[in-house]
C-alpha cells in the first residue's frame, strides 16, 4: 500500500508550481502516516518531469506517457488504474482547472469521499482538512470518515518542494481504452493578454481602486518597468476594464506567489488577499492607515500613491 499519492501538473511542455507544492502537502500526510510518498505524472515529457520531480521527501515517482497534453479520458483512466495498483490512503490532486476536470470523475468512480480546495491539511484517524468559506473570512475544519480518501489543494498554500531527492522513478503502463476517450486537444488560445502570466512573476506590482482614474495606470506601468516587474491589479480594476482579466489577483483571479508583492492603493479585501498571502515580501502604500493590506504587510507606506509612486519610479531609474 502507498500512503500517498500526488498527481503533478503540466501544461504546455512546463511543469507547474502547484506540483511542487503536492509535494510538500504530500510529504507532510506520509509523514503522519509513517509512510511513504509517491508522485505521479501522466503525459507530456514524463521522463524529464520525472528527474525534476525528484525533490527531497519523495520515495517514488511514476511515469505515464501517453499522449503530450492533459486530456479528461486519459487522466481519469491512467489515475483510476495508478489507483488500483498503489492503493494510497490520501489522493492528491491540484485545485485547479485540471484537476477540477478529472479530480471528482475519479473520486465518484471509486467511491473516495473527496475534499476540494483544502488549505491545509493533516492526517490523524482520518484526513482532516482546512477550507475556507464566506469569501475567506470562515476557516472551516472538515474531518473525513473512510480509510480511502482525496482531496484538491489549492494553489500558494505550501511553500514548493526543494532539494535533490533520491528517488525511484518507474514507468507506469496500462491498456488506454480508447473508446472511453471521447474529446482531444484541437490547439490552445491565450485569453486577451494571455502572453503574461502573472502567476510566475517574482516582482509583482499591483494597483487597486486608489488608482483613481484609467489614465493613472500608465503612472503604475512606469514603476513596473522600473522596477522589471509584471503589472497586476485587484478586481476593481479589472471590472472597470482598465487591465484584462489575467491580471486580476484574488480569490476569482489568480493566486500569486511572488517573492515581492507591492499593493498600490488595494485596500485588503479579503478575496484580494486571499490571492496573494502567500507572497514572500509585501509591501503596501495606500493613504488609510486602517485599511487591512497593513494586517498582512511587511512593510507599509501610509501616504499619497501619486507622491510615493514617482519617488520609488525616480529611485530604481
Amino acid at each position: 500500500m502507498t500512503d500517498v499519492l500526488a498527481i503533478a501538473e503540466h501544461r504546455r511542455g512546463e511543469l507547474r508550481d502547484v506540483s511542487y507544492e503536492l509535494i510538500s502537502a504530500g510529504r507532510g500526510l506520509a509523514d503522519d502516516l509513517g509512510g511513504e510518498l509517491h508522485v505521479a505524472v501522466v503525459s507530456g515529457q514524463v521522463e524529464e518531469f520525472a528527474r525534476r520531480l525528484d525533490r527531497e521527501g519523495v520515495d517514488v515517482v511514476h511515469t505515464v506517457s501517453d499522449g503530450e497534453e492533459f486530456n479528461h479520458g486519459v487522466y481519469v483512466q491512467a489515475v483510476e488504474a495508478l489507483i488500483e495498483e498503489l492503493d494510497p490512503t490520501v489522493l492528491l490532486m491540484p485545485n485547479s482547472v485540471n484537476g477540477l476536470d478529472y479530480g471528482p470523475a475519479v473520486a465518484n468512480r471509486l467511491g473516495r469521499p473527496l475534499v476540494t480546495d483544502v488549505v491545509d491539511a493533516s492526517f490523524d484517524d482520518g484526513l482532516v482538512a482546512t477550507r475556507e468559506m464566506y469569501g475567506s473570512k470562515v476557516e472551516t475544519t472538515v474531518e473525513v470518515g473512510g480509510d480511502r480518501v482525496a482531496a484538491m489543494i489549492r494553489g500558494g498554500e505550501w511553500p514548493g518542494a526543494s532539494g535533490n531527492g533520491d528517488a525511484e522513478i518507474r514507468e507506469f503502463e496500462f491498456e488506454v481504452d480508447e473508446s472511453a476517450v471521447r474529446t482531444s486537444v484541437a490547439g490552445f488560445e491565450e485569453v486577451a493578454g494571455g502572453d503574461v502570466d502573472i502567476a510566475d512573476a517574482e516582482v509583482l506590482v499591483s494597483v487597486g481602486r486608489g488608482i483613481e482614474e484609467e489614465e493613472n495606470i500608465e503612472l503604475i506601468e512606469e514603476l513596473a518597468d522600473a522596477l522589471d516587474a509584471t503589472l497586476s491589479a485587484s478586481r476593481p480594476i479589472v471590472d472597470n476594464e482598465w487591465l484584462p482579466p489575467n491580471r486580476q489577483v484574488g480569490q476569482s483571479g489568480k493566486t500569486v506567489t511572488p517573492e515581492v508583492y507591492i499593493a498600490i492603493g488595494i485596500s485588503g479585501a479579503v478575496q484580494h488577499v486571499a490571492g496573494m498571502k502567500g507572497s514572500e515580501t509585501i509591501v503596501a502604500i495606500n493613504t488609510d492607515p486602517n485599511a487591512p493590506i497593513f494586517d498582512i504587510a511587511d512593510y507599509g507606506i501610509v501616504d499619497d500613491l501619486f507622491d510615493v509612486v514617482p519617488a520609488l519610479i525616480a529611485e530604481f531609474e
